[in-house]
């Protein structure tokens, strides 16, 4: 939820990518209205595009303190408009969007495991020139015994205007409790288009003909290389929270997104 704390009183902590403008950004408001570290904040205050946003969501994922995010970057989708005015009041009036992460766990050739969360999607994605072969399997249960593709992904109502979008998946309302299953360049079954899941459902991906045609798993920003077995599932035991300015709010961003032409 939002803070509650009086405007005047907010900790902040500005962090910037590395663009000229958005380090700039942050030297000017951090003289503007003090600053704290990032474990000190209340808040913390992101300048930068979505890759950043997400980038700073990773890092404080144990603690979970709200990020407000300002776009000093290309697409920005997961940030505010940028302005040096007013911004305690802006905070402290700012609507809050709660996202739960997904879960991956990812088996290589050796059988060794590894975990990533995704606050986007979960992808696979063919590394050679050869097509991806997938078997999916919900709940323990196949339901395609073989889709052959570029690869798939696994998406959250966040994430779903992002890389799912761009791979012809549905958007999703952020309240929806769904996530989508998305193929990418899918071959054969060629008019498979995908799945809307409920939120707590267990996606399994086998990876069919792994040395022929080796795959790796991407969460977020973590890639997983020559992978047999992929593990996906929401985990509502980890909360981020994402401060949108009031009445442009990421489920009114979602809802926009749906009527774009």
């Amino acid at each position: 939820m939002a803070p509650s704390q009086s405007s005047s009183h907010l900790r902040l902590a500005f962090v910037a990518s590395d663009w000229p403008e958005a380090t700039a950004a942050r030297e000017r408001l951090a003289q503007v209205y003090g600053e704290v570290c990032e474990e000190d904040a209340d808040v913390v205050v992101a300048l930068g595009g979505d890759g950043f946003m997400l980038e700073v969501l990773h890092r404080n994922l144990a603690a979970r303190r709200p990020i407000y995010g300002m776009n000093r970057g290309s697409v920005g989708f997961l940030m505010n408009d940028y302005s040096e005015a007013d911004l305690h009041a802006r905070i402290a009036a700012a609507e809050p969007a709660t996202i739960h992460p997904l879960r991956m766990m990812a088996w290589d050739g050796a059988d060794a495991c590894r975990e990533a969360l995704a606050i986007n999607d979960v992808s696979l994605l063919r590394e050679t020139r050869q097509a991806a072969k997938l078997r999916i399997l919900i709940d323990g249960r196949p339901r395609l015994e073989e889709l052959i593709c570029d690869g798939a992904l696994v998406s959250t109502p966040a994430g779903s205007t992002a890389y799912n979008l761009s791979a012809h998946g549905p958007i999703i309302p952020m309240n929806a409790q769904v996530l989508a299953l998305t193929p990418i360049s899918a071959f054969r079954p060629r008019r498979w288009r995908g799945a809307l899941l409920s939120h707590d459902a267990q996606v399994t991906f086998e990876i069919l003909e792994p040395e022929k045609r080796p795959v790796s798993a991407v969460a977020d920003n973590v890639e997983i290389r020559n992978v047999r077995r992929v593990d996906i599932a929401e985990d509502r035991g980890v909360s981020l929270v994402l401060l949108f300015d009031a009445g442009r709010s990421l489920e009114e961003r979602i809802l926009t997104e749906q009527f774009a032409v």
